[in-house]
């Protein structure tokens, strides 16, 4: 790896990521003793890169505080399940409660991180992740949207590029948003992408596999 003068680090030794790796990235940045959500999907696989030397309590909005990682084998219980109805195992301390106390904890600004998936995300760092306008397709906000607005820091996790190479990260989303100037932070395989909502502007911290200046020619935004 090498760093940019004043800028990012360019691992140009490794990448793009696996979504194994890119779940330990973001294990790595949020903060011991943080309160956290994650999403469906992608951000579950976070819970397995997080030790009990982070001190992280995971919630899930189906009513639980305290849930470990995933559950392999003789440690599943069909009645222990996050939120995406995967077994999870529940760490020393966990608890349950109501699913509309999990609600409240989530509007009520109690979470310093959520994890989310997207659909897009605006370099104001508006953020669509439940459904993509098509007449035929499957809308699924479940609870994107309280802890888009809830969370102190929304960081989403997301493939870069579509399958037919368009921009996932954009000047402003074209499908229907979830919430506005809410993402702090985007995880990609290629990049882990800083967004200033105020300014409308991106910013590389990290890069996977890739040069900024490469990123930055395929990307229709304002980054650096």
């Amino acid at each position: 790896m090498r760093p940019t003068p004043a800028g990012p680090i360019e691992h140009l030794d490794r990448g793009p990521l696996t979504r194994d790796e890119l779940a330990a990235v973001i294990a790595r940045d949020i903060p011991a003793g943080s309160y956290v959500n994650l999403g469906i999907g992608q951000p579950t696989l976070v819970a397995d890169h997080l030790s009990p030397e982070d001190a992280v309590v995971l919630h899930t909005e189906n009513g639980m505080l305290g849930m470990g990682p995933a559950a392999r084998g003789e440690d599943i219980d069909p009645d222990l399940t996050n939120a995406g109805k995967i077994p999870v195992t529940e760490l020393p301390g966990a608890c349950y409660f109501h699913h509309a106390d999990s609600f409240a904890m989530m509007r009520g600004g109690h979470l310093d991180v959520c994890v989310l998936g997207a659909l897009q995300v605006s370099q104001h760092g508006d953020l669509a992740n439940w459904h993509t306008g098509e007449p035929d397709a499957i809308p699924a906000v479940g609870g994107a949207m309280d802890l888009a607005i809830g969370a102190k820091n929304v960081f989403v996790m997301m493939d870069l590029f579509t399958k037919d190479g368009a921009a996932k990260l954009v000047p402003s989303c074209t499908y229907p948003l979830t919430a506005l100037r809410c993402v702090s932070r985007v995880y990609t395989e290629y990049a882990v992408i800083g967004i200033d909502t105020a300014a409308g502007t991106t910013r590389a911290r990290e890069t996977f596999g890739t040069t900024v200046a490469d990123l930055a020619a395929r990307l229709p935004v304002r980054f650096s």
